[in-house]
């Protein structure tokens, strides 16, 4: 065991795991990177970084199993962040629309995604988002020896590795984006398929995370 921590090689690996999982999360950030560039990216990745410390910081001092022992809490959460991703993905969808109809984007309402903070939003999607929460209250915490002397210390290195496995692959994402972002800008229909792609990814997490659980 070391530093409290009951088994590293397990706690890695389900972490690589998890974070390659497709989630709101991720689809987001290569979202803006595609259509705002890098540096939107790194922001929105941002926001994600202080979300799941957030959560993280919650689920070691014990404060997150309030959502299990408070059902409607949870509920709330998942509903408002359901909400907020089927309202990103009709804007995409309406964006996509106009398009592909080959209408000025500036002609018509710019989809929210366009016009939010990138770091706000990534953190508002992070925080609402079910399957981080249960990552920290389910999988997180129990990698932590209850009889070590410092569990911070423990906490503070799996969030480390946490966060630097969530860095490597949302850097792949950000410049992934990027670059299809030039193959689709010479693309217009493709771009618009594309962005409306993306749109119905999000409404499809929104009615995911509307059914979410923590059971």
């Amino acid at each position: 065991m070391l530093y409290g921590i009951t088994d590293l090689t397990t706690f890695v690996l389900g972490t690589v795991f998890i974070v390659l999982l497709p989630g709101p999360n991720s689809l987001y950030v290569m979202t803006i990177a595609s259509r705002r560039g890098v540096a939107a990216g790194y922001k929105s990745a941002g926001g994600i970084f202080i979300g799941d410390t957030i959560l993280m910081i919650l689920a070691a001092t014990g404060m997150a199993s309030l959502l299990q022992n408070v059902p409607a809490l949870f509920l709330v959460l998942k509903y408002a962040g359901a909400a907020y991703l089927a309202w990103l993905g009709f804007g995409l969808l309406r964006s996509a629309l106009a398009t592909w109809k080959g209408q000025d984007t500036a002609e018509t309402d710019a989809p929210p995604i366009e016009t939010s903070s990138p770091l706000h939003t990534a953190l508002i999607i992070s925080l609402m988002n079910p399957k981080a929460i249960f990552f920290f209250v389910s999988f997180f915490i129990q990698f932590v020896s209850p009889d070590y002397a410092h569990p911070a210390l423990s906490f503070l290195i799996l969030g480390v590795i946490v966060q630097i496995c969530s860095a490597i692959y949302l850097s792949a994402l950000i410049f992934g984006g990027a670059h299809l972002a030039n193959y689709f800008s010479r693309r217009r229909r493709l771009s618009a398929a594309t962005t409306g792609g993306v749109g119905s990814m999000f409404i499809g997490f929104s009615l995911k995370m509307a059914d979410a659980s923590l059971n």
